[in-house]
């Protein structure tokens, strides 16, 4: 699969089967998403991944979008995406090094977890990210240290539906060329 192929194909998958993800083929895509360029290659992304009993808890924690509830239920798995907190966007003094300040650890996560859903889709995995739930709550239910904040939640799993790709802006529309 080339990188066109995968970056093309890729969907959210909001239904899942029933078939877990191995630690084996998670351990991969977390070695293949550790590749992802962050700033000063700080490398801050951490993920969590979460089943059962706690994966069960963390779905009603998001009922500010129900929608997200039904999908987490569907997936085997959820992957809590957080970053270590006070690194990207920093100097070693603690001073930022850029005006968007801490923002950048946000922009790190998400071409982490950009990659992370990409190696799951190389697998034959299917992916949906989310970012609608109870932040404060969630962090609690998963004991992430005060040193990092909880960014997203990854459902992953085998998925149960192939979606057509949503209609695309055209290359017009989202380019602009200055000389």
């Amino acid at each position: 699969m080339t990188a066109k192929e995968c970056i093309v194909g890729r969907r959210s998958i909001r239904q899942f089967t029933e078939q877990a993800v191995s630690p084996e083929v998670l351990e991969d895509i977390i070695a293949t998403a550790s590749y992802a360029p962050s700033w000063k290659n700080t490398q801050i992304t951490r993920y969590t991944a979460v089943t059962g009993a706690a994966k069960e808890k963390l779905s009603k924690l998001t009922s500010i979008f129900p929608g997200n509830s039904s999908r987490m239920e569907s997936a085997p798995m959820v992957v809590a995406v957080s970053v270590v907190k006070g690194r990207s966007g920093y100097e070693r003094d603690g001073s930022f090094s850029t005006v968007k300040e801490d923002g950048w650890q946000m922009f790190d996560a998400g071409v982490a977890s950009e990659a992370f859903c990409l190696a799951a889709y190389e697998k034959g995995l299917g992916t949906v990210i989310l970012g609608l739930f109870d932040v404060a709550e969630a962090t609690a239910l998963l004991e992430i240290p005060d040193t990092q904040e909880l960014v997203a939640l990854i459902c992953i799993g085998y998925p149960a539906e192939s979606p057509a790709a949503p209609k695309r802006k055209t290359v017009s529309e989202l380019l602009t060329y200055k000389e």
